[in-house]
């Protein structure tokens, strides 16, 4: 489907209805509180469809991250419905209805009447906040393979595009001109790098065409936005495939200016070995249900911008390393956020990370055991081991930093510390009765 912007509007699909004989999406599946929130709706008068992802990923046999449900029920009148509701967001209105820690998603049904949107003279939406039918709101979707609907009034899988065909054939395809979506918003370029790297999909040559040359346009999203879209991207499984489709788009560059002009112009293979190897490291732990920390992924991003320029501070201003690293990570965080907004929750140990990587050099006297003590040790020698890896920092002294943990009865894995002998406490003397 090709649609104009001016005539997206009054071309109305019609849907194709697969009913649930014909899919394989069944209740037990699906979140046991959006289930709520769908048969509340569903009660009060108002229609109610899962959404999105959480249906697309069904239909994939997958497992869904979250479930979000579409309804004509305005924000309003969803808020009455749930007094566990709170209204957030500007430019579009949406309804959050939270179950302790899982939050379901609610959105209005959108207008396809571009003529009352607020729009930059770049064509980007800046406030949609115009409420249609469910026929509109398919037109307003993204990508073919998210404009599938769950009725939940006969649990048939409403199609107003070609989602089901797009689906079964592993294409990722924009629904109307992809030029005038990723104008409208230019996020939808960044998704279309996540679920190509996410799926295993392939991106439609029409929706691919335009890409790298509008990859600036990301310069207009704020860079708050753009921090929740780089978690993501590479927080959530597929950081190595996100990360080589960003490159090959052209859309890194528009997040890590600093990173991809190091990588550019790399003298060795470190750094982009660095830079996947921390990628990889992200991917296998959450694999194994082990946590991560933006904090770390970020530090593996920036780290070589960071280094050529501690490097430059120590040559030309004779700089020691600590400090030379501390002045080059104001600069460089500096920079970033003004296209990444890192928050300082996640810069602050950034930092620490990088300055520490200068005392694992130290390796005699009581230096050891202070830095030992120190509290981002551990991810400052993850860090270091990750440097080794990739060739840049030296491997005997990484290992010689395992081995003092060995001997110090750490584990250099992260796990528990070997349980030791108890040792007896001596009983207290009582005082003598008077």
């Amino acid at each position: 489907m090709r649609l104009s912007r001016s005539s997206r509007k009054n071309a109305i699909p019609n849907p194709r209805i697969i009913p649930r004989p014909e899919h394989n999406i069944s209740r037990a599946n699906i979140s046991e509180n959006a289930l709520k929130v769908l048969y509340r709706l569903k009660k009060s008068g108002y229609q109610a469809y899962l959404v999105g992802g959480g249906v697309r990923d069904l239909l994939l046999g997958r497992e869904p991250k979250d479930f979000d449900v579409a309804t004509d029920a305005t924000p309003e009148q969803v808020k009455a419905v749930f007094r566990n509701c709170r209204l957030i967001g500007r430019r579009f209105r949406l309804a959050h209805v939270r179950f302790g820690r899982e939050i379901i998603e609610v959105a209005t049904f959108r207008s396809a009447n571009f003529g009352k949107m607020q729009q930059s003279a770049n064509g980007m939406v800046l406030d949609d906040n115009q409420y249609g039918t469910i026929e509109e709101d398919a037109l307003r979707r993204d990508f073919t393979v998210n404009a599938l609907y769950y009725n939940i009034a006969d649990f048939s899988v409403v199609d107003y595009s070609t989602g089901m065909e797009d689906l079964k054939a592993g294409r990722l395809r924009l629904l109307g001109d992809p030029e005038t979506r990723y104008r409208e918003d230019p996020v939808r370029m960044l998704r279309a790098a996540r679920f190509a790297a996410k799926l295993g999909f392939n991106v439609d040559p029409e929706t691919e065409a335009p890409i790298s040359r509008l990859a600036y346009l990301l310069g207009e999203v704020p860079p708050a936005r753009l921090f929740e879209e780089c978690l993501k991207l590479f927080i959530s499984g597929h950081a190595v495939a996100s990360f080589e489709k960003l490159r090959h788009y052209g859309l890194f560059d528009q997040l890590f200016p600093q990173t991809e002009e190091a990588l550019n112009h790399e003298e060795h293979e470190f750094p982009l070995t660095l830079v996947f190897k921390g990628l990889e490291n992200t991917d296998r732990r959450l694999a194994a249900d082990k946590p991560v920390t933006p904090a770390f992924l970020f530090a593996v991003l920036l780290w070589e911008p960071l280094r050529r320029m501690a490097e430059r501070l120590e040559r030309e201003e004779g700089l020691p390393p600590y400090p030379a690293i501390q002045q080059a990570a104001g600069w460089v965080i500096a920079r970033q956020v003004q296209r990444v907004a890192i928050p300082r929750r996640f810069t602050t140990p950034m930092r620490e990370i990088w300055s520490l990587q200068p005392r694992f050099l130290h390796t005699r006297g009581k230096r050891p055991a202070r830095l030992l003590a120190h509290p981002r040790f551990r991810a400052a020698y993850d860090f270091l081991l990750l440097r080794s890896e990739a060739g840049e920092a030296d491997p005997t002294l990484a290992a010689w930093w395992t081995r003092y943990q060995e001997e110090r009865g750490l584990d250099p894995t992260g796990g528990q510390k070997p349980a030791g002998r108890r040792r007896r406490r001596r009983p207290r003397k009582r005082p003598a009765p008077s």
